[in-house]
């Protein structure tokens, strides 16, 4: 019989740290399946001077830290990066293995599940645990219109990268601590093959809608594109910013980055204003982590309807419009 502790490893990408927070989101959700196993939380960083990093995935959650610091990991090398955690996984066995479905999520996980020769569930919108312990993958299927729960039963370790805003991460937590260990580098590892001569980061926009506190959806119901645009008023009034349904998105109303669902963005606004949306499973799959949620209908029975806090039975646009000529008298008063 096999004792030897388990353990759930989340691999660090800090690359964009201060945008993009869902490795302190796998964390937290990391936590939560260790419970569930009797396994201890490890953070997985390589780079060059990530004490900072270090002390966050501390914070948020992680029981052991392994480390890998060293200038020649300054610039991130898909070969290099997955030479030293094909490594790693290989010495110490892992049970599961996060990694954030980010645009790096995506190049280095699927390689590394073949190395392994393992399963991947890419672009996870959540994670559970089955009676006997195995994780649980739950992924959009068919283009999204079917949910899959997946599981790895006979390959280890079990794999899934996670969409941003899955999950809430854990409060930041100044007196926990945690076990480092500084890693050596390998000695034979593979000389990078594209070489970066130099990188300047994109303009991001100050907030976006993974984290905005303010949403505002729209669906068909609006009834058309010059409606829709006015969703984007009352997301300047209030502070908050524009998701869509993918029939809107499909029609040309809103950017596919505007998307939320199943195929889209998970989203966790504290308030959440849906106008004209019946409420399809592919759509509400990504709100589970509103707030408080004000919906818009003419259809009272609407899934959308039922699933709000405050329901407004009536033509989405001509409220939207009130809403709007409300909002805007106060503030000049």
């Amino acid at each position: 019989m096999n004792s030897k502790p388990k353990s759930i490893w989340v691999f660090g990408d800090y690359r964009n740290y201060f945008q993009n927070r869902v490795t302190l989101q796998l964390l937290s959700k990391a936590v939560d399946l260790a419970r569930g196993i009797n396994a201890e939380v490890c953070a997985v960083i390589f780079g060059h001077e990530v004490d900072e990093y270090i002390m966050e995935y501390t914070a948020h959650g992680a029981d052991r830290l392994l480390v890998i610091d060293d200038p020649a990991l300054k610039s991130y090398n898909t070969e290099r990066y997955l030479a030293l955690l094909e490594n790693l996984i290989r010495q110490r066995d892992p049970e599961i293995i996060l990694i954030g479905a980010t645009d790096f999520g995506r190049e280095f996980a699927p390689r590394l599940a073949k190395r392994l020769k393992t399963g991947l569930s890419a672009d996870c919108i959540g994670l559970d645990l089955t009676e006997d312990g195995l994780l649980v993958q739950i992924a959009p299927s068919f283009g999204g219109n079917m949910l899959a729960e997946i599981v790895t039963p006979d390959h280890r370790p079990q794999m899934a990268t996670v969409r941003p805003g899955t999950f809430k991460e854990i409060p930041h937590n100044y007196q926990r601590m945690s076990f480092v260990e500084r890693l050596p580098l390998m000695k034979d590892l593979p000389a990078p093959r594209i070489r970066l001569v130099e990188y300047e980061r994109a303009a991001e926009k100050e907030h976006t809608i993974e984290n905005a506190a303010v949403i505002v959806c729209g669906g068909r119901g609006l009834g058309n594109k010059k409606k829709f645009k006015k969703l984007h008023d009352l997301a300047k009034v209030l502070g908050g910013d524009v998701g869509a349904t993918r029939p809107v998105v499909y029609a040309g109303w809103a950017d596919h980055a505007a998307l939320v669902g199943q195929a889209g963005k998970h989203i966790k606004p504290k308030i959440l204003f849906s106008f004209g949306i019946s409420g399809a499973i592919q759509h509400t799959a990504g709100l589970g982590e509103a707030d408080f949620i004000v919906a818009v209908n003419k259809n009272p029975q609407a899934a959308m309807m039922k699933m709000a806090d405050v329901s407004i039975v009536g033509d989405a646009g001509d409220v939207l419009d009130a809403l709007l000529k409300g909002l805007r008298k106060r503030i000049r008063e």
